[in-house]
């Protein structure tokens, strides 16, 4: 089965999502392929340095609001074993992460290349669009930048588009039926049996990918 997970690395409730997909899929124990997708949060964002606290209270406005989202998602996070630091992270264009994420891809590494950027930006307050920290991170988790990829995130930030995705993490089963946010693991491992079900009633009757719409999930 393939499952397509739709992120950004900025994104906290991603961060949660892809941890737990991880766990969903060793307790499912079927044969699961995860390709992870780009998306941008802020496509125009700026990586300068800016604290992302400050970023984040001129897009929501204000510092009161800001505290109580990341003080929620903090906590979430935390029961799942993960630590954000938003008193650390700092504001980033994420393109290049995205690149280095599709490169990693190549080897089979890019669920270890978003998970090592996810902390770096997260915990450890690396600048995840600064040239040199991404260099860092990349040597440190074997993949080779060859200096390519950019067009295939540009063409895979299309299809995003193209399929409607607004909002992150979105989670999409065999290019046909979708799960939205940072989901359980419980939940994840449900869909995951559904879909396997789905998939072989289907092929049982004929029915040909991608022409399939009921219970709140369509083609794409």
């Amino acid at each position: 089965m393939k499952i397509e997970i739709f992120s950004d690395v900025v994104c906290p409730w991603c961060y949660i999502g892809h941890h737990r997909l991880r766990e969903a899929v060793r307790l499912y124990e079927g044969d699961i392929e995860v390709a992870h997708r780009p998306f941008q949060l802020d496509p125009d964002g700026v990586s300068g340095g800016e604290p992302l606290v400050r970023a984040l209270e001129r897009k929501f406005g204000g510092a009161a609001q800001v505290a109580q989202m990341t003080g929620h998602v903090t906590g979430v996070a935390a029961q799942d074993g993960l630590e954000l630091r938003f008193d650390r992270a700092v504001a980033a264009n994420t393109f290049e992460a995205h690149r280095l994420i599709r490169l990693a891809g190549r080897a089979g590494r890019d669920g270890d290349m978003a998970d090592r950027l996810f902390r770096a930006h997260f915990t450890e307050g690396l600048d995840v669009g600064d040239p040199a920290a991404l260099a860092a991170l990349a040597a440190e988790t074997g993949v080779e930048d060859t200096g390519d990829g950019a067009d295939e995130v540009r063409a895979e930030l299309s299809r995003a588009r193209a399929l409607g995705v607004r909002a992150v993490p979105l989670f999409l089963f065999e290019e046909k039926y979708a799960v939205s946010g940072a989901q359980p693991v419980e939940t994840l491992v449900a869909a995951l049996r559904e879909v396997e079900a789905r998939t072989a009633e289907e092929r049982a009757v004929g029915v040909p990918a991608g022409e399939d719409c009921d219970d709140g999930t369509c083609a794409v």
